[in-house]
């Protein structure tokens, strides 16, 4: 197919597909003549999945680069595209003063410790973790240490049903990209999931509330 076929398949305009394919998000179409290249249905399935790490999952584009290369690495340990996954997520911390963080990460080490849990030092949620708790801190407020517990275990369930997923695909290939696109998407997914529940669980807490306004 050509450019404008692709274009009108994927959904995607054909200036952002060029701006794609400059930055090597999506791969070179096989040449037919100087100005002419033959696209297949491998590149509408790259650009509606290029799409979603881009708009839905906020990548940068050096961060979709990373994932990308993770997907078509299908011999990469899942546990490893797990971490290209994590570090890749908008909102990753990067380099800060451990101080900054003193009291985060002594309440996020003190209830891992307490479940029993063993991760990682460089796993990005401690660091991301801690900085909320440490900005909370600052603020006057420690309510979320008190409830941190409550925050792990639904931590605990949304990631047993990412594996459980995970286990669905019989293909390296489709093991390795569920788990990348997974841990992209699912973070948006769950942001929207826990908004909804806020909702709810408002309206049962504090049912008299929205009548007053």
């Amino acid at each position: 197919m050509r450019m404008s076929e692709l274009s009108e398949r994927s959904g995607v305009a054909i200036p952002t597909i060029k701006f794609y394919l400059r930055e090597q998000l999506l791969a070179a179409g096989e040449r037919t003549s100087p100005n002419q290249a033959s696209y297949s249905e491998e590149h509408v399935a790259r650009l509606r999945l290029v799409r979603a790490l881009l708009d839905v999952g906020g990548l940068t584009v050096a961060s979709a680069k990373d994932v990308l290369r993770a997907i078509d690495d299908t011999a990469m340990p899942l546990d490893w595209a797990f971490g290209v996954a994590q570090h890749a997520l908008p909102g990753v911390v990067p380099d800060v003063d451990e101080a900054e963080l003193e009291f985060g990460t002594r309440a996020v080490d003190d209830v891992l410790a307490a479940n029993g849990w063993e991760v990682t030092s460089d796993n990005p949620g401690r660091a991301t973790a801690a900085r909320v708790l440490s900005a909370y801190e600052k603020l006057g407020e420690t309510s979320l240490v008190t409830v941190l517990p409550e925050y792990l275990r639904a931590a605990e369930i949304v990631a047993e049903a990412d594996l459980s997923v995970v286990e669905t695909v019989s293909s390296r290939a489709e093991m390795v990209q569920t788990v990348v696109v997974g841990t992209v998407l699912g973070d948006a997914l769950f942001a929207g999931l826990r908004r909804i529940a806020q909702e709810r669980a408002s309206d049962i807490h504090f049912p008299d509330q929205g009548q007053q306004a």
